[in-house]
């Protein structure tokens, strides 16, 4: 079993930058993939990046691309996603998500086996 808890969302400004963390607890934290994806309202939830049990690999999707960062600390067993220049188009409830047995690439939601409840990102334009 995994128990993922995510915070730091919030209401911010275009422009602004946050960092949502996520706290791991459970199963070995340092073997598995890690990663983020959102759900804005009306719309399907999405992949916005991933990163490896090692952290040495992050996977990310157009919309994130050199503006959001991923990553985790083993020691803390937690894992981060720092997002910058955020856009109203980044509203969304921000999920963590734990890959026991892949890369922390996939895009798919069903091969992601445990997630947390999920934390509120609201950009004002």
């Amino acid at each position: 079993q995994v128990q993922l808890v995510e915070s730091g969302g919030g209401l911010v400004q275009t422009g602004d930058s946050l960092r949502l963390s996520c706290a791991a607890s459970g199963r070995t934290f340092s073997g598995y993939a890690m990663g983020w994806f959102r759900q804005a309202p009306g719309k399907e939830r999405e992949f916005v990046a991933g990163i490896s049990w090692s952290g040495g690999t992050t996977y990310y999707t157009d919309s994130g691309k050199g503006r959001f960062t991923i990553s985790r600390d083993n020691a803390k067993k937690m894992v981060y996603l720092q997002m910058d220049s955020l856009k109203p188009e980044d509203t969304a409830v921000y999920y963590c998500a734990a890959d026991l047995i892949g890369s922390g690439s996939s895009t798919k939601m069903y091969e992601w086996h445990y997630w947390g409840q999920g934390t509120q990102v609201t950009v004002s334009s």
